[in-house]
């Protein structure tokens, strides 16, 4: 039998080891009467990264988070969060969480919401660091109105000061940014890049991909209870495309262009997925002189080059193909 993460992290400790993880889960199972909705999930957060959590709706994403955090106890499956164990009431004292479904008492002020919460979490947190955290989500000329005044995008930022407010070393923001304008889901971008840099870890359960493709290091695609699909954005999305326009193309430009990569064409347009992918060929030397080379050939073949744009997959688009692919 293996040491938990918890028994690991102290051995780590002594060794001069880095510390265990902010979230280890493994094997994780949930059923609600007949319907299986967590089916063996496994993944790991580490201290000061940021994990996404994507799939479909129903794919089982905000019940392991309740698992994780204690709410829902799983059928199955272990959890250690900051390198407890998941049961012991002490792995949540320094986690904060934004639900998806919250409300708060109407008649408080936006400072009493946060005060109410330090209590709760037991935390010293002097007030004036209490204001600064509403400061942070936008809400600063506002800590003294009562909350039933605030609309939908004001409440959801009361949420993540509440979630940020007892100076947690792990964050679980569930759809943090569902009532938010373009403007606040910009300012919660900035505040998860933040807790990154501070060492926070963070787990992001969001439908914006776009978002998500901004922020995490790493994804965890879940589809109907299962992992299907982990890794980083470069391991996910791949192959790096090269789209050019072209007229005036032989054979000999043909073979050339097929040489490049894998070739597909629609009318005057080719698509040429390159070889290598998104995590290993960022703006180095030699990625930057295959594309000259390539038209600089073409052009000598007596190519005429009207376009040429290179792309990358998108993540919605990897997605996509990862959850049709899975399903019969």
């Amino acid at each position: 039998m293996t040491a938990g993460p918890d028994l690991a992290a102290a051995r780590g400790l002594l060794a001069g080891l880095p510390p265990s993880p902010a979230v280890w889960c493994s094997g994780l199972r949930k059923r609600y009467g007949r319907r299986t909705a967590v089916d063996g999930v496994s993944f790991t957060v580490g201290r000061g990264e940021v994990l996404g959590l994507l799939g479909p709706n129903g794919a089982g994403k905000t019940s392991v988070i309740k698992m994780l955090l204690g709410l829902v106890r799983p059928d199955a499956g272990e959890v250690h969060l900051l390198g407890r164990p998941g049961r012991d009431p002490r792995a949540r004292e320094r986690v904060g969480y934004l639900p998806e479904l919250f409300r708060y008492q109407p008649w408080l002020t936006a400072a009493e919401v946060l005060a109410l919460h330090v209590r709760l979490s037991g935390a010293a947190v002097p007030d004036a660091e209490q204001r600064d955290r509403l400061g942070l989500v936008g809400l600063a000329d506002r800590t003294g109105d009562r909350v039933g005044g605030f609309s939908k995008g004001m409440q959801q930022r009361l949420g993540l000061a509440v979630a940020l407010v007892a100076r947690p070393e792990l964050v679980v923001l569930d759809e943090p940014t569902s009532a938010l304008d373009p403007l606040g889901r910009a300012d919660v971008r900035d505040v998860v890049l933040g807790l990154r840099e501070e060492g926070v870890a963070v787990l992001l359960n969001s439908h914006l991909i776009g978002e998500v493709e901004r922020v995490c290091d790493r994804v965890v695609v879940l589809d109907r209870g299962r992992v299907a699909a982990a890794g980083t954005l470069g391991e996910l999305l791949g192959r790096r495309e090269l789209r050019l326009r072209l007229t005036g193309v032989g054979a000999d430009a043909e073979a050339r262009l097929a040489a490049a990569g894998r070739l597909t064409r629609s009318g005057e347009s080719w698509t040429v997925e390159l070889a290598g992918d998104e995590g290993t060929a960022e703006d180095t030397a030699e990625d930057t002189a295959d594309v000259p080379g390539l038209v600089a050939d073409l052009v000598g073949l007596g190519v005429r080059v009207h376009a040429v744009e290179p792309g990358r997959i998108t993540l919605e688009e990897r997605l996509l193909g990862i959850l049709r692919g899975d399903r019969p």
